[in-house]
Parts: structure tokens; C-alpha cells; sequence
């Protein structure tokens, strides 16, 4: 079996105590941003009460923040590459305070101002653009799987958010979850800016961000990654902001049930995440991914037939979680493979992109397709046919991309 990341002297290469505490405060500043990017999820079914929204609108208003979170981390991957994330995690961190407290005092009286505030609110979803360069920086190729996969266990943020927005609405006003996740973010800013460091010899590059965006977009990798992440992320991020409004809807469950549920997914998804990246550094990402893949067609056809919630139904969701949460480890496994060390931010923001935009458009399509035929099932049949097209291409391209980069190390 092919060990290419790990051979000889490298498996043996020391990570230092300063390096795991950076991974950890990292991670805790993706967590907290998710936390406040995921705010309006768990409140769509009572804003569509409330406001009267239609099933498209509330399925815009959760989506509006995903979009841009998404393409937002094209340019502060760049930048991350730039200035590093000692400098970017307290800048993004302390910018999301301003959607969060607008969307709690004054944002949430009509569809504009929440579509308003969501807008800016997708600030914080670019935070996963500056941990991943950020956290990679910190440790060697055959343990960045591993360190990025716990990284990206800050995506439990959302998890934070279901469990706890709608509780915290009922008992204490709308105002009240908002104005907590403010303070968290503050908190967290001035943190960051006191104790986060860049890993030492970071390499800066010196060319102007088009030239590099230009770079990046050239790299095979670039796309591959983009393509998978875009099923693997986009599907987690899909059903963590969809999921309360599919149970509450296709199943009747309560919105608190049906958000506690989402939050159980999600946190299998978080938890699987890291297991995904710790497999890929010993059997390889392709391996990873197709397994993965292989279980998300076969939970989305299950879930097509609208089985039982129990016990059918659950298995069905908890599989598809984590079979998610380990293709996306799996996934930035490939880049911290595949990708130049000096461009590493700007990939990342690119297939980030990928994925955010991956979820933007399966909440907006189940929404339609309910609003048209009164079921989700034709949705999850296309969840199945894009898992399928995935897995077929990480047999193939993918697959053909990591044996021509690994060759030459078998060699020596």
C-alpha cells in the first residue's frame, strides 16, 4: 500500500506544543464565525410564519448568507496568503459583529432586512478561508489531514447555533441569541489579536492578488478539490440550513425537534470531519472520497423513498452526515497534497467557494420542487445522481492527478 505521505523520516517529523494550541484557537474562531453565520437558519420556519414567506423566500433568506460566505473566501483565502491569520482571523471576526447585532435590534421585522443583514452576516462563513492556509502553515504534509480535518470540527459552530437560537428567542426575545453571539465574536477578536502567531518561515508571496487568483485558477487541483467539496461541504451545509424546514414540513415534527435533530447531524458531519482528513493522510484522500461518496448515493436514494423517520429515515440522514463530514476532510486532505505550499490560502478560498455555493442551491431547488409537487423526493434523487457523477470522477481525474504528484516520491 502506497504510504506517500508518510515515509521514511517524515512520519517521524516532530509537531511542536505552539502549533497543536494555534490549530486550537483557530478552530475555536471558525466555530465561533459559524456560530454566527448559521443564526437565521434555525429561525426560517418562524420568520415564514410570521413575515408569510413562501417556501422559495425562506429558503432565499437562509441561502443569502451561504452565497456569500461562499464567494467572499476567494479574496480573503488571497488575502490570508498575504497577511496571514494572525492578522485576518480578528478582522473578519470583529466585521461579523455588525450584521449580527443589526439582524438582532432592528433586522428581523421584513424579508429586506433580513436579506439585508444576511448579506453581511455571510462575513463570517469566510473565516474557514483563513484557518485552513493558516493551520497548514503550522504543521507537516503527512499531518496536515489530520490538523486540517480538526479544523474544520469548527463548522459545529452551526450546531451551536440550532441548538441554542431558538431556546434562547423563546425565553428571552429575538434580540437575545444575537446580542450573545456578538460578544462571543468580540471576545474572540481581541483574542486572536492578542495571541494568535503565523507559523515561522511562512512563505509570503510578493505578486499582486489577481496575478495570483490568476495562478490559482490554472492549478489542476484547484478544480478537482472545487468539484468534490462542492458535493461533500455543500451537501452538509445544504442539510444543516434545510433540514428543520424538511422535518418540520415532510415529517410534522415541532421546529425545536426538528432543529435538535439537525444539530445531531450536524454534529456527526463535525466529528467524522477529522477521521476523514486522519484516514487520508494513511490511505489517501481517492480511497477516502470514493468510499464516502459510495455511502451519500446510497443514503440519498434510501431517503428518496420518504421512509419512516425511525428507524429508517434516521439511519439514512446520520449515514449521508457522515459520509459528509469525511469526504470534506478528505477533500482538503487533496489540497494540502496536491497544492503549492505558497498558494494554499488561495485554493482554499476557491474550493471553499465551491463548497459554500454547493449549498446554496440545494435549499433553493428543495424548495421549488416542494412548492411544485408537494415532495422532496425528486431533490434527493439529484443529491444521488451528484454523488454518483463524484464518485466517478474521483475514480478517474482525481485519481490520475494524485498517482502522476505521488510517483516521483515512490521512487526515491
Amino acid at each position: 500500500m502506497p504510504r506517500t505521505q508518510s515515509d521514511g523520516l517524515s512520519s517521524r517529523t516532530p509537531v511542536s506544543g505552539r502549533a497543536w494550541l494555534m490549530l486550537a484557537l483557530a478552530t475555536v474562531g471558525f466555530a465561533v464565525n459559524f456560530w454566527a453565520w448559521a443564526l437565521l437558519s434555525p429561525l426560517g420556519p418562524r420568520f415564514r410564519d410570521t413575515l408569510d414567506l413562501t417556501s422559495f423566500e425562506q429558503s432565499l433568506l437562509v441561502a443569502v448568507p451561504v452565497v456569500v460566505g461562499s464567494l467572499g473566501r476567494i479574496p480573503v483565502g488571497a488575502l490570508t496568503d498575504r497577511f496571514g491569520g494572525r492578522v485576518m482571523f480578528p478582522i473578519v471576526s470583529a466585521a461579523t459583529i455588525v450584521p449580527v447585532l443589526f439582524l438582532g435590534l432592528a433586522g428581523h421585522s421584513s424579508l429586506a432586512a433580513l436579506l439585508a443583514g444576511g448579506f453581511f452576516l455571510g462575513i463570517g462563513g469566510t473565516a474557514f478561508a483563513v484557518g485552513v492556509p493558516f493551520v497548514s502553515a503550522w504543521f507537516p504534509p503527512e499531518r496536515r489531514g489530520l490538523a486540517i480535518g480538526v479544523f474544520g470540527m469548527g463548522m459545529g459552530g452551526t450546531a451551536i447555533s440550532a441548538l441554542t437560537t431558538v431556546k434562547l428567542v423563546d425565553a428571552h426575545g429575538m434580540a437575545n441569541p444575537f446580542l450573545i453571539t456578538a460578544a462571543v465574536l468580540g471576545a474572540y477578536a481581541l483574542l486572536a489579536a492578542l495571541v494568535l502567531r503565523d507559523a515561522p518561515g511562512r512563505t509570503v508571496p510578493t505578486e499582486p492578488l489577481t496575478r495570483r487568483l490568476a495562478a490559482t485558477l490554472r492549478l489542476g487541483v484547484t478544480w478537482q478539490a472545487s468539484a468534490l467539496y462542492a458535493v461533500a461541504f455543500g451537501g452538509y451545509v445544504a442539510f444543516s440550513v434545510y433540514l428543520p424546514t424538511y422535518l418540520k414540513t415532510g415529517y410534522g415534527l415541532t421546529q425545536a425537534d426538528a432543529a435538535n435533530r439537525m444539530a445531531g447531524f450536524v454534529l456527526l458531519a463535525v466529528a467524522m470531519r477529522p477521521v476523514g482528513g486522519w484516514l487520508s493522510d494513511r490511505l489517501g484522500p481517492v480511497r477516502v472520497l470514493a468510499g464516502t461518496l459510495s455511502v451519500v448515493l446510497a443514503a440519498a436514494l434510501v431517503q428518496s423513498l420518504t421512509p419512516a423517520l425511525a428507524p429508517v429515515g434516521t439511519i439514512a440522514f446520520l449515514s449521508m452526515a457522515a459520509a459528509l463530514g469525511a469526504a470534506s476532510g478528505a477533500t482538503f486532505a487533496l489540497v494540502a497534497l496536491l497544492a503549492p505550499a505558497e498558494q494554499v490560502g488561495s485554493v482554499t478560498g476557491v474550493v471553499g467557494a465551491a463548497g459554500g455555493l454547493g449549498g446554496f442551491v440545494p435549499p433553493l431547488v428543495m424548495g421549488s420542487l416542494y412548492g411544485a409537487y408537494g415532495s422532496y423526493a425528486v431533490g434527493l434523487l439529484l443529491l444521488g445522481v451528484v454523488a454518483a457523477a463524484a464518485l466517478t470522477f474521483t475514480g478517474t481525474g482525481v485519481r490520475h492527478a494524485v498517482t502522476r504528484r505521488t510517483a516521483p516520491a515512490r521512487t526515491h
